[in-house]
Parts: structure tokens; C-alpha cells; sequence
């Protein structure tokens, strides 16, 4: 038996392969992804301490191609199997780097972008699991009760520090210690603001958004999300659906997913106007930071903000869309980007620019994860809720063995240690691709 300060040699990582069919009821269909079955690149870590405490970690995808990043996480398992743990949980900025730049050829694939980035994801949130575990703390609060210092330790600066120095940052992580415990306690009592996105899936019918619409009103929710960018008249007449439903109050966004050229976004999105969206999001290619930036300048007159996120693969493009004032959201991916300390550093660099963090959730385990950043980011970064809201999607929470809790529209604090991303031994049994027991009955997709 090891040390309790020592956690042991990671001695295994273990991959699955988990596939939901989630296709065959229309369950997150969008503009640009209408059969999705949501899935799970999945990771366990153990070591030798002999207690049975792991690791785990996923990345989300949405079916095939889920296979390409499991081999992508096999191909990390070199550079992880036999360290000792305490050489992440004792300088985990360090670690991260070694993870993520020390081999050249696997860096040549990526691990900023593509399918090593989503791997990496799920290595690193797998480390943080294992680490929060065994500190007996949920992530938010084994990230939230670091120094200033060994927040900003956490980040890799290269290529941030025209926007953002680790001094400066410090410096403004400084000046909420003092305020950190009642901004905690603020949450324990009335949870983290949360938005639904369940009710407005691009295949659901008509009588499904307005049922759901008043189920999500009587749970409490005041923010409600729907799909958009596949018909423009079919858009309006959704959009006005749900503005009816939710009343003047509500607030409604929309979500295009990457539909729309540039002009076209522009365009659409003045039909969509009369409706009041405080956002459209993913208005166009993740990637194009000049479009987001043209499309902001058209809309504002309109009242009518860009948000984005989802498929922002790391932080050097968050940079250039923060400081181009190309968003007024910050939806920022747990999985897109390679795991929690890129997830800090975009926080960091999004408190510099006053760009409020709504992340990207829904998925499978994805609003289990970000849970951690939006709170964690309350109590030690940005300091406000104002403009801040997770996203919710209320399917595949049965699967994990500490589900997020809403109530009253409001994410409650996590309290189990860990990530909240550990899946129960039966699901991943049931759905693991192609053996599982559920792909047995239904058949291949």
C-alpha cells in the first residue's frame, strides 16, 4: 500500500467505446448533425495503491468516428503508464505540457486541434477525476480552493501572453480570495442559473416543443434554447411557437451549429429578430473569427448577441475571437479543448476581456462536467453571474453514478469528490459499441 501522499504509479488506462442511440427519437438533431447517437470516448484510469479508486474521464462525440478517438487515447497511454501520480497532483501544469507537447510525433497530429485534442481531453479530465477523488472534493471545489498562483500554474501560456500575462492574471485572481467563501456559499444556497435546450431539438414536432416548453416552466426554467438554420420558415414559425410559450419574459436564443456563410447568418437571423433572441449561436464556421466579428457588427443594432464554443478547439482561437470582440458568449467545451487546464486558461482569458461563460453542455456527460467550470469560475475568476447561464439537456443523466441536480432552473453544487463523470458499471456494459447488450438487441447503427 502506498502513501496517501504519494497516490501510487498509474499502472493502466482503459478505454471504452459507449454508444447511445439517440437517433431514434430525434434526441439532439440540429441543422447540421440530424441523426446524432450520442456518445462517449471513454477512460479509466487506475494505479497501484491498492484501494480502487479511478480516474475516469470521457470525450463526447456523436457516433461513428467515436472508435478514431478511442485509438487516439491509446495512443497516449505511453506517456501515462508508469509515472507517479504525484508528479500530476504536485505540479499539474507541468504535467499537462508533458502530456501535451513532449512527444513531437504524436503533436504532429494535433494535440491543439482534431481528434488527439479530444483525446487529450479525456485524459486530462481523467486525472483531475482521479485527483479530486482521492483529495475527498468535487472539482470545482479541489480548483477552487487553489492559490492564485497555482491556478495560474495550471495554464500553458504560450501564444496568450499578448493578451493576457501570467502576472496580470494572478493579479486579478488576487483580488477575490477574500470574497471567494461567501460567493460559495451564495451557491450551496441557490445553485448555478441554468438554460434548457430539450425543448427545441430540430425533429421534434410541434406538440412536443410546446409540452415541453411547460414542463421546463413548471421546473423553473426562465432561458430556453432551439435549433435553427435547416428552413427558414419553418424557423419562424418554431420561433414563434416557443415565444408564445415561454411569454415576453422568457429569454430565447437560437442555435444554428455552423450552418450559415457569413451574409446568409446576417440575413436570417432579421427574420428571426421580431422574436427577441438574446443570442444565435454558431452562426457560422467555428474557426472563422473575421465572420463571427462581421456578424456581431450586423446584429447589434438588432439587439441580438453571437455566441460560441462548442467546437472552439483550444485556447489560441479563443484568444483572437475574445480580443476581436467576436462573441458576447463564451461557450467553452470541456472535451473540445484538452481538458481542465485549457479549460482555466480560456476562463482566465475570457474574465480579461469581460466575455461572460455560458459553456457548452448537453451531450453525454458533458452538463456532469461543466458544472465545475461555470462554478469554479464564480468563486475565483470572474466573480459575477451576470449574463451567465449552463446549458441543460434532461436525457442520459440515468448513467452516471453522481447525475448533476437541477432544481428550480438552477444547477445544485456537486458535492460527490470527483468530476461527476463516473458512468455506472451496468451502462457501460449495456452500451459499449459494438458488444454491448443494448447494440446486441437493436442491431448496429
Amino acid at each position: 500500500m502506498t502513501r496517501p501522499d504519494d497516490h501510487g504509479t498509474i499502472i493502466s488506462l482503459r478505454t471504452l467505446d459507449v454508444r447511445f442511440p439517440t437517433s431514434r427519437d430525434h434526441d439532439g438533431s440540429d441543422a447540421m448533425n440530424v441523426d446524432p447517437d450520442y456518445s462517449a470516448a471513454y477512460v479509466i484510469i487506475a494505479t497501484d495503491r491498492g484501494d480502487g479508486v479511478e480516474g475516469h474521464g470521457l470525450t463526447f462525440t456523436i457516433g461513428r468516428g467515436n472508435e478514431v478517438v478511442v485509438a487516439g487515447i491509446n495512443a497516449i497511454r505511453p506517456l501515462l503508464v508508469g509515472q507517479p501520480l504525484a508528479a500530476f497532483t504536485q505540479a499539474p501544469g507541468d504535467f499537462y505540457k508533458h502530456l501535451t507537447f513532449s512527444d513531437s510525433q504524436l503533436r504532429w497530429l494535433g494535440p491543439d486541434k482534431g481528434v488527439m485534442q479530444l483525446a487529450m481531453a479525456a485524459v486530462v479530465n481523467a486525472l483531475w477525476d482521479l485527483w479530486a477523488k482521492l483529495a475527498g472534493k468535487p472539482l470545482w471545489k479541489l480548483l477552487a480552493d487553489m492559490s492564485p498562483a497555482q491556478i495560474v500554474d495550471l495554464c500553458d501560456w504560450r501564444y496568450l501572453s499578448d493578451a493576457l500575462t501570467p502576472d496580470d492574471a494572478r493579479r486579478a485572481l488576487d483580488r477575490l480570495v477574500p470574497t471567494r467563501a461567501a460567493r460559495e456559499a451564495e451557491l450551496r444556497e441557490r445553485g448555478y442559473p441554468a438554460y434548457t435546450t430539450s425543448v427545441g431539438w430540430l425533429g421534434y414536432s410541434d406538440d412536443k416543443i410546446q409540452r415541453l416548453c411547460r414542463a421546463a416552466l413548471a421546473d423553473g426554467f426562465t432561458r430556453f434554447k432551439i435549433k435553427v438554420g435547416a428552413d427558414r420558415s419553418d424557423d419562424i414559425r418554431r420561433a414563434a411557437l416557443v415565444r408564445k410559450e415561454i411569454g415576453a419574459d422568457g429569454v430565447l436564443m437560437v442555435d444554428a451549429n455552423q450552418r450559415w456563410d457569413v451574409g446568409q447568418a446576417i440575413d436570417w437571423m432579421k427574420d428571426l429578430a421580431p422574436f427577441r433572441p438574446l443570442w444565435i449561436e454558431e452562426p457560422t464556421s467555428p474557426d472563422d473569427v473575421l465572420g463571427h466579428a462581421e456578424i456581431a457588427r450586423a446584429l447589434e443594432p438588432l439587439g441580438i448577441a453571437v455566441a460560441t464554443g462548442e467546437m472552439v478547439s483550444n485556447r489560441v482561437v479563443w484568444k483572437q475571437l475574445l480580443a476581436a470582440r467576436a462573441v458576447s458568449f463564451c461557450q467553452l467545451d470541456f472535451c473540445r479543448m484538452s481538458g481542465v487546464n485549457e479549460m482555466v486558461a480560456t476562463l482566465l482569458l475570457a474574465s480579461r476581456f469581460g466575455v461572460p461563460v455560458c459553456p457548452h453542455a448537453g451531450g453525454v456527460g458533458l452538463c456532469e462536467y461543466v458544472q465545475h467550470a461555470s462554478i469554479f469560475d464564480y468563486i475565483a475568476v470572474s466573480g459575477g453571474l451576470d449574463g451567465r447561464c449552463i446549458e441543460y439537456v434532461d436525457h442520459l443523466h440515468e448513467h452516471f453514478v453522481d447525475a448533476c441536480v437541477i432544481r428550480g432552473g438552477h444547477y445544485q453544487l456537486p458535492t460527490a469528490a470527483g468530476a461527476s463523470i463516473t458512468m455506472k458499471p451496468d451502462s457501460l456494459e449495456a452500451y459499449s459499441f459494438p458488444g454491448g447488450s443494448i447494440w446486441k438487441e437493436i442491431g448496429q447503427p
